[in-house]
């Protein structure tokens, strides 16, 4: 409380500070009031300060880790929110239903981190929804560190990139889940090292797989998609291999599979561990039936660069494909038993 010429500011209004020769006792009580909101201001202070943190929760809390966010939520999950930024930031789910999504598609980053020596995000809820995040640089004692580990219940990924690690998406089984993702990217992903393979995409034995709308590229060994699911959809994607190392098939279905893979692009480039194919069926084991198994649609071609012949659909299946109509250029064998 501030006295200047004889007046007394209380923080409403101006008062005498003395009146009648007496202190005005307005002016105390008045003060008593000023310090007591003070007081409750300060104590709210830490609070707002609280509310700062870039992951905002359904249930209206934040936080600054990623972790604690999720542990906020509670066991049934529910939807986190993150602000735009670079985040060295991992977390385990295993409860519900979870979705996080970016605020701005693209501009929320998960950076070089992974918890459980697994990936940036480790799965094994009900579900779990991922929008608009870039997860990138997640490298792991095992040399399959990914963006994101899933280890059972179904999976959405939508406008999320995958770049410059180990794996993007790498999964356990759940012969009852399903996978879908749709208009993301994969780039810079895969390697064999030590001869323990990664790839841009790694499903197991899952109920299915649908891949839409996804660009693949650059990749660094590995395949583009291994997936053991029993039904899977691959569609209106693009692989280009121009750029890659070392790599291996576009798509491996080592189990078999039944479903589609139609409309896609698909660039063969110069730098391959395995060039004998572009689509390899069964080539491992024959434990899901692949009659039926749909592919029509694509264009396939090779880098100018490439001088060896190679095959579109390699099957190991001995089961009746459905080969549509497929634009292949002039060294593509459409498809080859083996």
């Amino acid at each position: 409380m501030a006295t200047t010429f004889g007046l007394s500011y209380t923080g409403d209004f101006w008062q005498p500070a003395f009146r009648n020769g007496a202190r005005n006792p307005m002016v105390d009580r008045l003060k008593f009031a000023n310090l007591m909101l003070l007081a409750v201001i300060a104590l709210a202070a830490p609070a707002a300060a609280a509310g700062t943190g870039p992951f905002s929760t359904s249930n209206g809390r934040t936080f600054f880790r990623l972790d604690d966010a999720v542990k906020g939520l509670g066991g049934s999950g529910g939807t986190i929110v993150v602000a735009p930024g670079t985040y060295h930031e991992c977390a385990v789910f295993d409860g519900g239903a979870l979705n996080i999504r970016a605020e701005t598609p693209g501009s929320a980053i998960f950076d070089g981190t992974a918890c459980e020596g697994k990936a940036a995000l480790v799965l094994r809820g009900l579900s779990a929804e991922i929008d608009g995040l870039v997860f990138q640089n997640i490298r792991v004692p095992d040399q399959n560190g990914s963006g994101i580990r899933l280890e059972k219940g179904d999976l959405h990924v939508t406008r999320t990139t995958f770049r410059n690690s180990e794996q993007g998406i790498l999964s356990a089984d759940d012969a009852g889940g399903s996978i879908v993702i749709d208009h993301s990217t994969f780039s810079g992903l895969g390697g064999c090292p030590d001869g323990r393979c990664s790839h841009s995409i790694y499903i197991g034995d899952y109920g299915s797989l649908t891949v839409s709308r996804v660009r693949f590229e650059r990749g660094t060994g590995g395949h583009y998609v291994k997936s053991r699911a029993a039904r899977v959809s691959v569609t209106d994607s693009s692989f280009d291999d121009s750029n890659g190392k070392a790599t291996n098939y576009m798509i491996d279905l080592p189990e078999g599979a039944v479903g589609t893979i139609a409309r896609n692009i698909f660039v063969q480039g110069k730098d391959k561990e395995n060039h004998s194919a572009f689509i390899a069926v069964a080539a491992e084991h024959r434990s899901h039936p692949s009659a039926g198994l749909s592919i029509e649609g694509n264009d396939a071609s090779q880098a100018p660069a490439v001088t060896w012949p190679s095959v579109f659909v390699a099957d190991w299946s001995h089961e009746p494909l459905k080969l549509g109509a497929n634009k292949l250029s002039s060294r593509i064998k459409p498809f080859e038993t083996r």
